[in-house]
């Protein structure tokens, strides 16, 4: 890869200083406050930058029985999350289990108790839906050390900013996270050999990935989830997180999916892939406000007209 130009690094230098001042910001106003804010100021300023007419695509595609008000409403509505997921992160790691205020609540904590007794390999499966980052910290709780794939800003400044706030929401364990791409990969398989805890957001288009449905169209998905799984035999588990106030949770542990094992390797990751396909549907159709709507999920030709 070539070196970033004299101008490319004085961009990214001017990106981070502004990131840093407004994760200042958010800090100082205190978890319930800077979730406000950053949903108030999305919800604002979202609907004018063009990706909105991807999301009001994307809804179109998953909702054709609802009118164009309600697809407009339900795509302000996930950039309020969205806002408020950023503006949530400086108090990534003050946020706690708890009963009341900011932080979480596990509904079925015996399933993250179980598989923490039982040890890795374990993978856990989720989307960009409520406050994913929350999701190694809630398994962190119960001494599941969940490393994450995960695709890194373009900015490396923005992307130090981001990790930091990861690592220090997992201490006092570590857990190595992995980018997106050949080097993550096969990170991470060698981190599932050596019977760690793995996470991954399975809900983003992956060009040379596998064709699976959602909400009835053809989607191409990320095989790896299933190859991995299948390779090593080991629990496959789906993580839901939903959001019930500011900078407050409520988690979902499972289900955890059947391996397939018909001896035709092709069809069980097929089967795995559409299985996680259908259990994120379901969730995302039950509280679509709380989606990431903005990524071009579909066919290209799906958002010729968006």
């Amino acid at each position: 890869m070539n070196s970033p130009g004299f101008g490319m690094r004085l961009r990214w230098a001017a990106e981070a200083a502004l990131a840093r001042a407004v994760f200042a910001l958010f800090r100082a106003l205190g978890p319930e406050r800077a979730s406000n804010v950053g949903g108030a100021a999305a919800r604002a300023v979202g609907p004018l930058i063009p990706v909105s007419r991807v999301a009001l695509r994307n809804l179109e595609i998953a909702f054709p029985d609802r009118d164009a008000s309600w697809r407009r409403e339900t795509m302000r509505a996930a950039w309020e999350n969205l806002g408020r997921v950023v503006a949530e992160y400086p108090h990534l790691s003050g946020l706690k289990r708890t009963t009341s205020g900011p932080g979480w609540e596990l509904a079925n904590p015996e399933i993250l108790e179980a598989i923490a007794e039982r040890g890795g390999p374990a993978i856990f499966v989720s989307g960009h839906i409520a406050n994913w980052e929350l999701l190694p910290p809630v398994a962190a709780a119960y001494g599941i050390a969940m490393s994450s794939v995960y695709r890194a800003p373009t900015n490396p400044a923005i992307d130090a900013i981001i990790l930091r706030f990861r690592e220090q929401a997992l201490k006092p364990l570590v857990a190595p996270l992995f980018p997106k791409g050949s080097d993550g990969a096969r990170a991470a398989l060698m981190h599932l050999r050596r019977g760690g805890f793995l996470g991954m957001l399975l809900d983003q288009k992956m060009n040379d990935g596998i064709e699976a449905r959602l909400f009835g169209r053809p989607a191409m998905t990320a095989p790896a989830l299933a190859q991995l799984a299948l390779r090593h035999r080991c629990p496959v588990v789906m993580g839901r997180a939903m959001r019930i106030g500011p900078a407050r949770y409520r988690f979902v542990a499972g289900p955890t999916l059947p391996l397939p094992d018909s001896g035709d390797r092709s069809a069980d990751v097929a089967a795995l892939t559409q299985a996680v396909n259908d259990a994120l549907e379901g969730w995302i159709r039950d509280r679509p406000a709380e989606w990431l709507w903005f990524h071009r999920r579909f066919p290209k030709e799906t958002y010729r007209r968006a």
